[in-house]
């Protein structure tokens, strides 16, 4: 059965972070990983998003 997991961080080396643990502490096999990145202004700040969405299939 396929099941999606959704990654969401304001840094990219977070994100990185997150789906390598989520990949060590799930008995999975990855499908498809798809990334995206935005960005916004607020005032005179830059917010940037970076997000993953990870396909994966229990083992």
């Amino acid at each position: 059965m396929l099941k999606v997991k959704i990654f969401d961080e304001t840094h990219e080396k977070d994100l990185e972070y997150a789906i390598n643990s989520f990949i060590e502490s799930t008995n999975c096999e990855i499908i498809e990983i798809q990334f995206r990145t935005a960005v916004s202004i607020f005032s005179e700040e830059q917010i940037y998003c970076f997000s993953a969405m990870v396909l994966y299939e229990m083992k």
